[in-house]
């Protein structure tokens, strides 16, 4: 399985990964805000990585070493990546301007076409909204994390959906329709336990 070993990792890491595929499986998947998401679920080609990083430039050397990792495993292994980093770049602005490092390391290593950093944290904010504004939930995760995609899965994705702005569209409706209160239950079981 691409997942994650529980037994492999330091103290509290099994918790945070937990929390995360929760949230993959009740909202990326459950609210089908990603269309292509469940796929590679199910087929256990999503790979969840815990870094222990504590700065940025710790973050950036073991994203290089997740993105030659994905570059050299074949597809039907492990077709995405989710780099999890509970201990840096809290800040939402700080890590949104990591994410420009983040893009020039793929360039560095070679990998500009091939693989791809996309971004969710726990405050993501999209452009011109306001942080409570509940579409900027489509990304929001349990923890910082960093989403390592291959081009070539995003390119059979965009040939089932060649124009992705009903996708978006029908994520905020789904979002508004929810509301605050809504996603706050669809995680009520985890805070439980």
């Amino acid at each position: 399985m691409a997942g994650y070993d529980a037994n492999a990792l330091p103290p509290g890491a099994g918790e945070v990964l937990e929390s995360t595929r929760r949230w993959v499986e009740k909202a990326v998947i459950g609210l089908n805000l990603c269309p292509f998401a469940k796929s590679v679920y199910v087929r256990e080609q999503v790979r969840f990585e815990y870094s222990d990083a504590t700065t940025p430039e710790q973050l950036l050397e073991h994203l290089g070493e997740e993105l030659l990792r994905l570059r050299d495993t074949p597809a039907s292994h492990t077709d995405t990546t989710l780099l999890v980093h509970p201990h840096v770049l809290q800040d939402f602005m700080d890590y949104n301007d990591f994410l420009d490092e983040a893009d020039a390391l793929v360039e560095t290593l070679e990998l500009d076409g091939i693989l791809q950093v996309a971004s969710f944290h726990p405050d993501y904010q999209f452009a011109d909204s306001r942080p409570d504004d509940i579409e900027n939930f489509s990304n929001r995760s349990p923890y910082p994390t960093l989403h390592l995609l291959r081009e070539e899965s995003i390119d059979r994705a965009v040939e089932a959906y060649p124009e992705p702005d009903p996708i978006v569209e029908r994520n905020y409706e789904t979002l508004r329709r929810l509301g605050h209160e809504g996603w706050r239950r669809l995680f009520e079981d985890d805070a439980a336990s």
